[in-house]
């Protein structure tokens, strides 16, 4: 049965960061292809502004063109609701059919959060998680999502931590470098910068 990955996000802009988790999620996953998957909106943030779906699809598309294990997933820009990740799943699952096993490729800072997170419990019961590792958010303490989701489903988030450079690269200080007119060389993909300044993309 063929593992496909998902990682999800605004990619607002996707950068070098982004892309190092996925492909670390992929080699120690052993998964055939990590599809990501660009929010419309996250529900989480539903006031926070983001680039056109166009330009940061565009960019994503560019990032990722020569891996041939990553592709580029509309999804969530096609539906008007909110990017509800257990919609997401399901529709993809459809898509693809049975001979495939979707495994959600998340963050620690949002595997923390996921009591939260719409549905989590049906969630957690249709995929499988790999926790990447992220900067500031260890996972020691798991009471809560243990109290959510049970001591099974703990063990298992335990064993499929992903170990990847812990780099703090954010989108958000992307942003800011370019309206302050700054380099932001090495932090995205050169395609990606490529288009950005050519397309002002951040800098209005």
């Amino acid at each position: 049965m063929a593992r496909i990955g998902l990682f999800g996000g605004s990619f607002d802009p996707v950068h070098v960061a982004h892309l190092i988790l996925a492909e670390c999620a992929r080699d120690q996953g052993a998964l055939e292809k990590v599809l990501f998957v660009p929010a419309r909106q996250a529900p989480n943030k539903p006031d926070v502004p983001l680039a056109p779906a166009g330009e940061r699809l565009r960019m994503l598309q560019l990032a990722v063109a020569q891996n041939p294990y990553f592709e580029v997933s509309t999804v969530e820009l096609d539906r008007e609701e909110p990017s509800y990740t257990l919609l997401t799943v399901r529709q993809l699952k459809e898509a693809l059919g049975r001979d495939c096993r979707l495994c959600l490729v998340v963050g620690t800072d949002s595997i923390l959060d996921m009591p939260h997170w719409w549905h989590a419990e049906e969630l957690i019961r249709e995929v499988e998680v790999l926790a990447l590792e992220r900067p500031g958010f260890p996972l020691r303490d798991l009471r809560r999502f243990r109290s959510c989701f049970g001591a099974e489903a703990e063990a298992r988030i335990r064993k499929s931590v992903v170990k990847a450079p812990l780099l703090e690269v954010s989108a958000t200080e992307i942003r800011q470098r370019l309206r302050q007119g700054r380099s932001i060389r090495y932090l995205v993909p050169e395609r990606v910068r490529d288009y950005i300044l050519a397309h002002g993309v951040y800098l209005l």
